[in-house]
């Protein structure tokens, strides 16, 4: 099972602009020597939920301050960009990368982004629809025009094209049974989970994944991905105040999909939801974290309800410090990776 991580880059406190991407080159270069295959760059706009607009361009940073590690965008929110413009930037993102990226590609949920753009939330599964489509027609590398109900133009080709052919690989984010029948229907890579899904959630998930495949049955290539906050430590006593790192993170992702986001002088404020999860059932049910132990019987669960062929670790959340996010993903590479890539589980 392939392993990477993912770069939210997000600070509760407000930290400096500039620690942050300093902070985020770090964990790649430490990923890339610790044997993680890949790396993923987020696109949030507008508060300290995620200080990273344009995942590509940091893409690209990463694969020149890097040597072998794929580098890639979890995801791009492709209704707030004109498609066009997405699918020159994926191929010079590709070009740049020596063929090292993997596109992510999502339909957003957060209001407070699509207000502040102009966008209207609503439309976004049409606008994604669409610009998928348009996306697949650039990277055949011909002139093509296109007249659908959200985007038109004239003959048209791109420059330049990716190394990847036919394309880079494309996963797509699905949160609901609805959007992982999309994805199975169009054979695109899955990746799913986050800080507010639970473990009963992503079985339903998997379920309508199946249920939509061609066929019944998973292609030869298709790959599913689930992502989880990790933090992996000898001493549990650290637990309690890590969970409440990611219940920061749980708490603004859930207000910002319900449209009930406070975002204050740029700082998100993490609102507490009704029904929320005690601390045990978020270690039991929603996150990996614990003992190296702990957090290889949770990833063998997920790939066994889930089918998973790509794990998504997610190190750094909320205010955790750099030593904690590169302390734990050094724990995971000691002793968590090598069970995952010799096939153990």
């Amino acid at each position: 099972m392939d392993c990477g991580t993912f770069l939210l880059m997000q600070s509760p406190s407000g930290a400096g602009h500039a620690e942050m991407f300093s902070r985020a080159t770090e964990m790649a270069q430490a990923a890339d020597r610790m044997g993680f295959d890949s790396i993923w760059c987020a696109e949030h706009h507008f508060s300290t939920y995620g200080y990273l607009s344009r995942p590509l361009m940091l893409a690209m940073h990463l694969a020149a301050q890097t040597e072998r590690i794929r580098v890639g965008s979890a995801v791009i929110v492709l209704p707030l960009h004109h498609p066009l413009v997405v699918a020159e930037e994926i191929a010079t993102a590709d070009l740049l990368s020596g063929g090292r990226l993997d596109v992510g590609l999502g339909r957003g949920y957060q209001r407070y982004e699509f207000e502040r753009l102009g966008a209207d939330l609503s439309e976004s599964r049409g606008r994604f629809d669409e610009a998928i489509d348009i996306i697949l027609d650039a990277f055949k590398g011909e002139p093509f025009s296109h007249d659908g109900e959200y985007y038109q133009f004239d003959e048209t080709s791109i420059f330049p094209l990716p190394i990847q052919q036919p394309h880079p690989p494309i996963w797509v984010v699905g949160q609901s049974p609805e959007s992982i029948a999309t994805v199975a229907e169009r054979g695109f890579n899955l990746v799913s989970g986050g800080f507010g899904v639970s473990v009963e959630r992503l079985v339903q998930f998997r379920k309508a994944f199946d249920a939509a495949l061609p066929g019944g049955k998973q292609p030869e290539g298709l790959r599913i991905s689930t992502q989880r906050a990790v933090y992996v430590t000898h001493d549990e006593s650290e637990l309690p105040a890590i969970v409440e790192q990611a219940r920061w993170n749980m708490r603004v992702t859930l207000s910002l999909r319900q449209g009930l986001a406070r975002v204050e002088r740029g700082r998100a404020v993490a609102i507490p939801m009704e029904d929320e999860p005690s601390s045990e059932d978020l270690l039991d049910r929603y996150f990996v974290m614990g003992t190296p132990d702990t957090c290889l019987r949770k990833i063998a669960e997920l790939r066994e309800i889930m089918g998973i062929d790509h794990f998504n670790a997610n190190f750094w959340f909320g205010d955790m410090t750099q030593q904690q996010v590169l302390g734990s993903m050094q724990l995971f590479a000691d002793e968590i990776l090598p069970v995952m890539k010799s096939g153990a589980i």
